[in-house]
């Protein structure tokens, strides 16, 4: 027991540690997209990025601050909620964006009149949005997917998210949807046709963004249930169990054809685990029968929780 400690908190730094890693790299391709494709077209997206855009365009007031401030406020909100271990990373997100968001202003040439050059050219706004919003789409998705978050309607979706099945997409739709049409309000922003403009724009990244971020969520998510027949069904099993530390289910079968009593072994898996089940199912037995299909959910240990609300029973006394 002494020897097994000190391993699961190595495991479990080694984990934390590649966690932060992954979430870094999120930050810098969301900074990256955000900075390079949209902020130099004055592309509106929702959430607390959106609002400090909006700022930043209206007022030029830099986003970075307004980025922080919002952010700083919403996780005290949230600290109970999501508590220090998902917070902890959202701090250093939301932090680390903040200093990146930054930098690539800073880095970034600029034109004759101090603005960030438009890497695209004059007229190539929509262009610009698909592909600042893939990247910044992607980003939240990587981001989310190690379990950080970037801040803002980030941690209102991700508060939901653990109480109620919903996407984290379908959450983030409703904050984007005010935060996009207050564009409407703002006069700065020309007259009407150029502020609808703006709108449009805005709801086009707002879809952009949350079709990349569940397309990443529920890939990451899927899993796959495997039906094996196999004469060395025991070995398949034990190595399953061992080498992968996964599950096996032992379910009794008989052959029509045969008429023999067979073992099947029944599994469910992620799908990214798909091929090491495959590999072991090769090396131990090349003949074995082997039915994979896909799962719209798996629910229980190891898997996603069940996220339903039950009504309490009413108490004896309140029901006489």
């Amino acid at each position: 027991m002494q020897k097994t400690k000190p391993n699961m908190t190595k495991n479990l730094i080694f984990k934390t540690a590649i966690d932060y890693v992954i979430i870094t790299l999120g930050l810098v391709l969301y900074a990256i997209g955000f900075t390079v494709f949209l902020l130099p077209y004055h592309i509106v997206t929702g959430g607390v990025a959106g609002i400090s855009a909006i700022l930043f365009y209206a007022t030029g007031f830099p986003l970075q601050y307004t980025f922080f401030i919002i952010n700083f406020f919403l996780g005290i909100v949230a600290l109970r909620i999501l508590g220090w271990r998902f917070l902890s990373k959202t701090i250093y997100a939301f932090c680390m964006l903040t200093f990146l968001l930054g930098l690539f202003q800073q880095i970034l040439p600029v034109d004759e009149s101090g603005h960030i050059v438009k890497i695209l050219g004059e007229g190539q706004n929509f262009m610009s949005l698909i592909l600042g919003c893939t990247m910044t789409g992607s980003a939240l998705g990587i981001v989310f997917l190690a379990g950080g978050s970037t801040g803002g309607t980030d941690i209102i979706a991700a508060s939901v998210n653990k109480y109620i099945d919903i996407s984290l997409g379908t959450v983030l739709t409703f904050t984007d949807l005010v935060v996009i049409g207050s564009c409407l309000l703002i006069p700065e922003f020309g007259d009407i046709l150029q502020r609808t403009h703006m709108v449009v724009f805005g709801l086009c990244t707002m879809f952009v963004e949350n079709v990349m971020l569940d397309f990443l969520m529920n890939r990451r998510r899927q899993s796959v249930q495997f039906l094996i027949v196999s004469s060395k069904w025991q070995e398949i099993a034990d190595a399953v169990g061992t080498q992968l530390d996964h599950g096996v289910t032992i379910l009794d079968g008989h052959g029509w054809y045969t008429g023999q009593e067979r073992k099947v072994l029944w599994i469910l898996a992620k799908r990214s685990e798909s091929n090491a089940i495959f590999r072991l199912i090769k090396i131990i037995d090349n003949n074995a029968f082997v039915s994979q299909s896909a799962v719209i959910g798996v629910f229980g240990e190891g898997f996603d929780q069940i996220k339903v609300k039950i009504k309490k029973p009413h108490s004896a006394d309140n029901q006489r």
